[in-house]
């Protein structure tokens, strides 16, 4: 991990970029790949052999979870030449795993604007300004409680009392976020109906199964961000880690290693950070090598401040 910034200032990590047809071609393939992944998923999760049906469930999952890294894309608007197919996109993206597209948008792009201060708050709950210990780390990996808000967000509104609880936002934001929270309960309404008319099992395998493995897998996507780094400054270069990755990690996660790259240039195309890379690796505090360091420095920090409690 690198632990000192040199004086020069980087050349290409803040310079903005639109999206151009390449880029958006790229996205399109990815979204064309994830639904073929799923597809490949629903054929194995549905056999009649276990040894089959399970690791169907977890491809599942970990495709749930890469299409919610897509539609972090989309809520940044750097996957399509046209701003309105980000949310007509992003909206479906985000179904599997009940994240409304809206609410996380507003949500995560007050997080790139605070991001440093007090007021910093992710739409995901993990707050990486705690002490990292190991009961932090397992409530994030089970945060199952998040499905709960989002059955109490569809109750709100339908009722017409869902209201943004971080700030003030338009009323037209609001009135997106309420329907796309009342598309959800469309669609779990249509889920029941389906398992009474005898698609229990078939629900089971192809959206519950995989939803239980999906929210420790994103957990663990999202964990690195800006855990362990410097919470009191707003420099993207000490508050946000970047990890090189493999080419494999930086699909699944669809560029979300590359964070420090993302931070400073929101919009700059996802598929387009990784020429920034020795920039960040020249400039930023906080580098990783590859995900096994990353998690390894987490489990010692973790066994170090157990032992201080102990002590």
């Amino acid at each position: 991990m690198t632990t000192s910034v040199p004086n020069a200032e980087p050349q290409l990590l803040f310079r903005k970029e639109r999206v151009g047809p390449f880029d958006q071609s790229v996205f399109v393939f990815k979204v064309a790949l994830a639904l073929g992944l799923v597809a490949a998923g629903v054929s194995l999760a549905l056999s009649d052999r276990w040894f089959v049906a399970l690791p169907g469930c977890l491809l599942l999952a970990a495709v749930y979870t890469h299409m919610v890294e897509l539609q972090h894309q989309c809520l940044h608007h750097s996957a399509f030449r046209r701003s309105k197919l980000h949310r007509r996109v992003g909206v479906p993206l985000g179904v599997p795993l009940l994240v409304a597209y809206s609410h996380y948008r507003v949500r995560h792009l007050q997080h790139h604007r605070y991001l440093g201060t007090p007021n910093d708050s992710e739409f995901f709950g993990f707050d990486p300004r705690k002490p990292l210990t190991w009961g932090v780390l397992l409530r994030g990996l089970l945060d199952y409680l998040r499905l709960a808000t989002v059955v109490r967000d569809i109750g709100r509104a339908y009722t017409g009392r869902w209201t943004y609880d971080a700030g003030q936002i338009a009323e037209r934001r609001r009135r997106e976020i309420a329907a796309e929270y009342r598309m959800f309960g469309v669609v779990l309404a249509a889920v029941a109906a389906l398992a009474v008319a005898g698609f229990g099992e078939e629900i089971l395998r192809l959206w519950l199964v995989p939803l239980v493995f999906a929210v420790p897998m994103h957990f663990l996507v999202e964990l690195p961000e800006h855990l362990l780094c410097e919470t009191e400054t707003t420099d993207v270069l000490r508050n946000t880690r970047s990890i090189q990755g493999s080419w494999f990690s930086t699909w699944f996660t669809n560029g979300n290693n590359l964070h420090v790259e993302h931070h400073a240039a929101m919009v700059v195309p996802i598929n387009r950070l990784r020429e920034r890379h020795p920039d960040v690796q020249r400039h930023a505090v906080h580098v990783e090598r590859s995900y096994l360091d990353f998690f390894a420095t987490v489990a010692s920090t973790a066994h170090r401040n157990a032992k201080k409690s102990l002590s």
